[in-house]
């Protein structure tokens, strides 16, 4: 009866720590360049039963055999293995903003930030003070050459993110596009950035097929699903009441045990 109480709580953890995942996925619906997160969970190994005590040995010539029939297996929980995000191409809203940019294709955007080099796929970005191209949080927009400067807003950005001046058509810089080679593994910073790590493996400028497209004047929205989502979370409380009904009936038969059953044995 006690692993039933395991049972049910490690159910009730997986469900809390989905809708936790659907709740912060909804929030950021409205967020430019957005990806979703999905959790994903396993069991822990079954438990075979086996009758005992049940004549259930029998001898052979140089040893004995267990002939005891198998009843059946129990699951011993569940538990959340990880939550990773889904990079799914968002829909492209227009702007007409010429500061604002979205790649229609795989690939991240380069900002430098205090902490070093991260990604984004928000591409609504502003002009600064000193004319250098920047995130909503301030942090400059990389070229192939470093953070880019432009004259004024009038600039043009090509398929391939070369920006030309509008004056004199003269090529200012090539934003720089990475990709890498487990994307899956990038890892959230907050503010729309990502980071890699060891399993992600380094960035590198993205050329040739890897390379998307830039589309100028518009923004890629966040590629949550409110409709999805809010069935998903209903599938959550639902599945959370079957895990706590069954602690608590875990717990009613508990209670039988030792007030009824332990008292006519005493």
């Amino acid at each position: 009866m006690i692993r039933g109480w395991y049972i049910g709580a490690s159910g009730m953890n997986a469900q809390q720590n989905r809708l936790d995942t659907i709740s912060n996925n909804l929030a950021n619906v409205d967020t430019t360049g957005f990806k979703k997160d999905i959790p994903v969970s396993k069991e822990f190994s079954e438990l075979l039963l086996r009758r005992t005590q049940a004549d259930g040995i029998y001898k052979v010539p140089g040893g004995s055999c267990d002939a005891a029939p198998v009843i059946g297996s129990i699951g011993l929980g569940v538990e959340t293995n990880e939550i990773y995000t889904d990079f799914q191409q968002g829909s492209f809203k227009n702007t007409d903003t010429k500061t604002d940019m979205a790649l229609a294709g795989e690939g991240f955007f380069a900002v430098q930030t205090p902490a070093g080099e991260r990604y984004t796929r928000n591409g609504n970005f502003h002009l600064g003070k000193e004319m250098i191209l920047l995130t909503k949080e301030g942090y400059p927009v990389l070229g192939e050459n470093g953070p880019i400067h432009v004259e004024d807003d009038k600039f043009f950005v090509n398929q391939d993110g070369m920006i030309y001046s509008k004056e004199d058509n003269a090529l200012v810089d090539r934003i720089k596009v990475v990709r890498f080679e487990n994307e899956r593994y990038l890892k959230k910073q907050g503010s729309s950035l990502w980071n890699t790590n060891e399993i992600a493996g380094a960035p590198h400028i993205a050329e040739g097929d890897e390379r998307p497209r830039f589309l100028q004047g518009y923004t890629e929205t966040s590629n949550v699903n409110v409709v999805n989502e809010m069935v998903q979370m209903i599938e959550v409380n639902r599945a959370y009441e079957a895990n706590q009904k069954t602690v608590q009936t875990e717990d009613s038969m508990m209670d039988t045990l030792w007030s009824k059953v332990a008292t006519v044995n005493r």
